[in-house]
């Protein structure tokens, strides 16, 4: 159960890269997860979780403005990669499989989500209904996914 986990929390962060990170800071300050015992205590403390959350509200409204750059160009997948990794290593506390279940999570998340929100987009009219629908599916899946946890 924890793998298919990280491989869903790999797609998060495929559709929004800082969204699982404050997903995961947020359950482990809460208790739902527990770090306190490993070198990643740190990622429990109620200071990263507000800087994470703050980073995932910046990305969400970034998103919206139309120079942002497509998730799909290097530096922006490559980030979407290296946080769903890192995301998975941490759900599952297996940082070979769980990390690589992770990446793989993200390049399906980056690719597919920009396939759906592109549809959505033109069934809409514009991007803005698709990207704030994005972003509530994102928010959502990352919580449910942390809670399972």
């Amino acid at each position: 159960m924890l793998y298919l986990l990280a491989l869903l929390i790999g797609v998060v962060a495929g559709l929004r890269a800082m969204t699982p990170l404050a997903a995961l800071s947020w359950a482990a300050y809460f208790g739902w997860l527990d770090f306190s015992a490993t070198p990643y205590a740190f990622v429990g403390h109620s200071a990263t979780a507000i800087v994470v959350t703050l980073l995932a509200i910046g990305e969400l409204i970034t998103d919206q403005l139309p120079n942002t750059p497509s998730r799909k160009v290097p530096m922006q997948f490559g980030a979407r990669i290296f946080v769903g990794a890192v995301a998975g290593g941490l759900l599952t506390g297996d940082w070979i499989i769980g990390a690589i279940l992770g990446a793989v999570g993200a390049v399906i998340g980056t690719l597919a989500g920009a396939e759906l929100r592109s549809r959505l987009a033109k069934a809409f009219g514009r991007d803005l209904p698709a990207a704030l629908l994005e972003d509530g599916v994102a928010v959502l899946a990352a919580i449910a996914i942390v809670y399972l946890a």
